[in-house]
């Protein structure tokens, strides 16, 4: 899939996230999600002529033609061409469908440099690349510091911040400040000429000069440490000299870049390690040679890639699979995998550019699609410790909470009155949220063994719905960028779809008396809000607006997906036939007061009724916003932006974008678009 906006290169948690944020890979420097650099260079040399394929040091010398790119759900792929070779630059993070919670936790990516010969000349050919102490410095102020590592069959050299503040400080717009960032190379490859890997540790300007006269890196490391990371710009180097390159005899050589945080997350005051290293008893290096050997076995990764595009295709059709792609590992990326003190896996989500909390329930409910589509252990894993911390007598109100924290940090909610008061709490949308993602967890599994330890939790907010639910008095929502709203007809319609929802998880756990009070319950609240919300075209957006009000009823798909039968077939109808109708530009609008819409939201309205014909005409302007050229915003995927211009309106790089798997889970449970 050809990729707009921006383009993800090495990609793995809200730490080590680096994008290409340009046409071409050598026209800037890659970046992480912040917008902050993370240096990194790349070059190869033909016969003698080096040539720069990626970031924009060192100046004079060649620049690479960049012929193409393309991205699938789990690699980038660059083609260039220089002086008779072509250049093909993978960059593969071991991310496909169908790995395990551990395999996903693996910090290590793939960087596969291909060369062949295109003039039917033998070349001889040498390739490098670095990256600076921006990948382990929140500030390239900070000091750095770095080592050589022994491996039989890797070259490995690594950098880490001096200092190492583990877990100390959280917020949004922040990069990692401990760990260690390792660059690796393989000593024993075939296709290298003389089978070993050369690396060093340098300053940046003498590293690659050295390469681009010797066509190696240099032989001394440089000693001077620790120091700022910005002082001469010490780099992570390797160098490869490929066998002769010659017609019909391409070569390649791999290099690993990985990530070791040691701790990840800190969970109720606890620091935890990544679901890789349970235990603690698991060397980094594993993980290197891990990612070694999965290189050597692409063609399994590249199998599983494409048969989840093929279904992605079917189920929605080329422009679908191309966004599904591109917000693929977006949506891995945006969190941490740890295992609790026993081994338990737990999930933590980021809200970045929005406010870094931590393990937000909707931003947790809109991703819901990717986790029950690919794993639901992912659901599960993040949804434990939010029951966790709502069963422990530090939350002591009658609805879910919001959040766990501030990223790293989950030490407790921190939004609005966080655990002292019920200001600017979010009690309908997430009691909502946690009853209808627990209920798809049971239809996707086929059981509630998961919900059933906290059914009396989950009856608690089962009951806030039933009191304040149907008519939602002036409190936050998720989508409240256009000001807080009271009545709110999509906030009463989650909490129908909720009760409906809790009615069929209490069923699946063998509690038929209580589910059949459950289901009165929510009919009866459907029945009342049919008739509050009823509008001359369409639902309004809050009870007791003008008749012309109208707003996204994204929630209502839960009612299709689960099965519930709540609400009429006709209403769904006339919804998506007057949404058709307000179509902007790059999108449908979230509601009738402004131009903005949200990503995930739309793709969930366009399955409103089941109908292929109504989701293609819903996101055509999607896709144009996706494939428009130039990128009105070049940054990773956004959720919210502009109708009109396409432009974001500041939030990017968030996990919200797995809502795009709706319509995959809908297939996944046998009732998808037709």
């Amino acid at each position: 899939a050809s990729a707009q906006p921006a383009v993800p290169l090495i990609t793995h948690n809200p730490y080590f996230s680096v994008w290409s944020m340009s046409d071409r890979l050598n026209e800037d420097w890659p970046r992480h999600w912040t917008g902050g650099v993370m240096g990194m260079s790349g070059m190869i040399r033909v016969d003698g002529r080096a040539s720069r394929w990626c970031g924009m040091l060192p100046h004079g010398i060649a620049v690479a033609t960049q012929i193409d790119r393309s991205v699938s759900p789990a690699s980038t792929r660059y083609r260039f061409e220089a002086d008779g070779v072509r250049l093909t630059v993978t960059f593969a993070s071991p991310l496909e469908p169908g790995r395990a919670l551990a395999d996903l936790s693996r910090s290590v990516s793939i960087v596969r440099m291909d060369a062949e010969s295109i003039d039917g000349a033998e070349h001889r050919v040498e390739l490098y690349l670095d990256l600076s102490g921006e990948w382990c410095t929140h500030s390239p102020h900070e000091l750095v510091d770095w080592s050589r590592l022994q491996s039989t069959d890797l070259a490995i050299v690594s950098m880490a911040s001096a200092s190492q503040p583990v877990l100390k400080n959280a917020g949004d717009h922040r990069r990692i400040d401990w760990g260690r960032v390792f660059l690796a190379g393989d000593r024993s490859s075939r296709a290298w000429h003389d089978g070993a890997a050369a690396v060093a540790i340098a300053a940046s300007e003498r590293s690659r000069a050295w390469f681009v006269r010797h066509g190696v890196v240099p032989e001394q490391d440089d000693s001077r440490m620790p120091r700022a990371a910005n002082d001469e710009w010490p780099v992570l180097a390797l160098s490869v000299a490929l066998a002769p390159v010659r017609p019909q005899a391409p070569q390649h050589a791999i290099a690993l870049v990985g990530y070791d945080e040691g701790r990840a997350i800190e969970y109720l005051e606890r620091p935890l390690r990544p679901l890789w290293n349970a235990g603690g008893r698991t060397d980094f290096l594993e993980n290197l040679s891990l990612a070694q050997r999965d290189a050597e076995h692409r063609e399994k990764t590249l199998l599983s890639e494409t048969a989840f595009v093929d279904r992605a295709t079917r189920v929605g059709g080329p422009e679908y699979a191309t966004l599904v792609a591109l917000a693929y590992r977006q949506v891995l990326a945006g969190h941490a995998i740890v295992a609790d003190w026993d081994g338990t896996p737990l999930m933590f989500s980021k809200e970045n550019t929005s406010n870094g909390c931590i393990g937000t329930v909707d931003v947790i409910y809109p991703a819901a699609p990717f986790y029950l589509f690919h794993d639901p252990e992912m659901l599960k894993a993040s949804l434990r410790p939010l029951l966790e911390y709502a069963s422990s007598p530090r939350w002591t109100f009658p609805f879910a909470p919001h959040d766990l924290g501030t990223y790293p940090k989950a030490n407790g909610q921190v939004y609005g009155g966080g655990e002292r008061s019920e200001e600017n709490q979010m009690p309908v949308e997430e009691c909502g949220n946690m009853l209808i993602m627990l209920a798809a967890l049971a239809k996707v599994e086929g059981n509630a063994d998961f919900s059933k330890p906290h059914l009396p939790l989950l009856e608690r907010w089962a009951r806030y719905l039933e009191q304040h639910g149907i008519d939602p008095a002036n409190q936050l929502c998720t989508d409240d960028f256009s000001g807080h709203l009271a009545r709110n007809a999509n906030l009463s319609a989650k909490s129908c779809i909720a009760l409906a929802a809790y009615a069929q998880l209490l069923e699946a756990a063998g509690e038929s008396e209580k589910s059949s009070h459950w289901r009165r319950v929510a009919e009866v609240s459907a029945a009342k809000w049919q008739v509050l919300a009823g509008g001359e075209h369409a639902t309004l957006l809050a009870f007791g607006d003008s008749r012309n009000s109208w707003s996204q009823k994204y929630n209502l798909i839960w009612d299709r997906v689960l099965g519930l039968g709540l609400l009429p077939e006709s209403l769904a109808q006339r919804e998506v036939s007057w949404y058709r109708t307000k179509l902007g530009r790059y999108g449908l609008p979230l509601d009738h007061r402004a131009g903005f819409t949200k990503l995930d939201w739309s793709v969930w309205s366009a399955c409103l009724t089941g109908k292929r014909e109504d989701f293609d005409a819903i996101m055509a302007p999607t896709w144009a916003w996706l494939n428009a050229s130039p990128p009105p915003s070049r940054v990773p995927l956004s959720d919210w932006y502009e109708t009109g211009d396409g432009k974001t309106r500041g939030m990017h790089t968030r996990t919200v974008v797995g809502g795009a798997w709706m319509p995959l889970l809908m297939d996944k449970l046998g009732v998808g678009l037709r």
